[in-house]
């Protein structure tokens, strides 16, 4: 029989992963524009269901339990990045896309956690990948991120970035050189609006 104390971990794990299925197919009333590139969103789908899996795997194998340091660490991670998934989502409104899509009137935004990083969307997704195997305690699964997660982020950044910098010129290479990508390890810039 399963305990309480390893139930709330995987019902945990299984409810934030159900969250951003959710939130994934949610309907937003967005301008559309022609895809430039969708074939990374279904990796990192893959890539999240692989954290999953690979966590719940080692959270059943290791025989883990609750743990409460790394539980609340592993919620506190999840609260952040939903909080910034839904400012960053809030920030671009109507050209908000799953996919590399850059619209004919496409706004350039730097306001909300643009201030802080260029793709706060994506420093969610890193989040709540670890933010799984950090509930479970499972911490041979974080080899997901760098080894599987990673490299499709990379390519999905360069693909955006070239994109935005078609779109926006100078406006957008200065930005780069101002505002951190993903991490945001330095105070933000003064927007002019």
């Amino acid at each position: 029989m399963i305990s309480a104390l390893t139930l709330v971990p995987v019902v945990s794990v299984l409810g934030i992963y159900l969250a951003r299925v959710v939130e994934l197919g949610t309907k937003r009333n967005t301008v559309p524009g022609p895809v430039k590139e969708n074939w990374t969103l279904r990796l990192f789908v893959l890539t999240g269901t692989l954290m999953l899996a690979c966590s719940l795997a080692e959270f059943f194998l290791r025989q883990r339990s609750l743990y409460w340091p790394t539980f609340a660490s592993g919620w506190t991670l999840a609260i952040v990045s939903f909080v910034v998934r839904r400012k960053a989502i809030a920030a671009l409104g109507q050209f908000w896309s799953l996919h590399v899509e850059i619209r004919e009137n496409h706004k350039f935004v730097q306001t909300g956690p643009f201030r802080w990083v260029r793709h706060p969307t994506y420093l969610s997704m890193v989040l709540e990948m670890g933010c799984v195997a950090v509930i479970a305690n499972a911490w041979y699964s974080l080899l997901v991120v760098p080894f599987c997660f990673c490299p499709i982020l990379w390519v999905r950044l360069h693909l955006e970035e070239a994109a935005l910098v078609e779109k926006f010129g100078d406006a957008y290479r200065a930005y780069q050189k101002s505002t951190p990508a993903l991490f945001p390890y330095k105070w933000p810039h003064y927007v002019e609006l």
